[in-house]
């Protein structure tokens, strides 16, 4: 974004994180057992989404701060359960602890800038 202000929420950093880290999901899951396909790899795939999904939605809602920070929370939330999936998916030997890995340092980084939106909410939020 080089220092300017975003105009759409596909331009900010922590989005398009968010939507690259759920589409390597998808993929990675796609060879996962047929047995997980309503359980594990269904939530983690819907967790996953969510976070870039929450984003967007905050996007929308710059309007009301309250109802922008929400949404950051939800972002965050889905991140944190991402992570849980995460967890369990290496757990059952469906990821290797270094992809694993790998993923779960990704939500650190993704976690991290939507703190920071948060702090600073008032620089991404419009007065109607």
């Amino acid at each position: 974004m080089s220092g300017r202000l975003a105009r759409s929420f596909n331009e900010l950093e922590v989005y398009q994180l968010a939507l690259s880290l759920a589409t390597d999901l998808f993929e990675r899951t796609r060879s996962w057992p047929r047995e997980e396909r309503y359980a594990l790899t269904s939530q983690l795939r819907r967790a996953s989404r969510s976070i870039g999904a929450s984003i967007a939605e905050a996007w929308g809602k710059r309007n009301y701060p309250r109802y922008f920070m929400s949404k950051l929370t939800e972002a965050d939330s889905e991140q944190l359960e991402t992570r849980h999936w995460i967890a369990v998916a290496a757990n059952c030997g469906y990821l290797s602890r270094a992809d694993a890995e790998e993923f779960l340092d990704r939500l650190s980084v993704i976690g991290k800038m939507l703190n920071r939106m948060l702090e600073k909410a008032d620089q991404f939020c419009r007065t109607p």
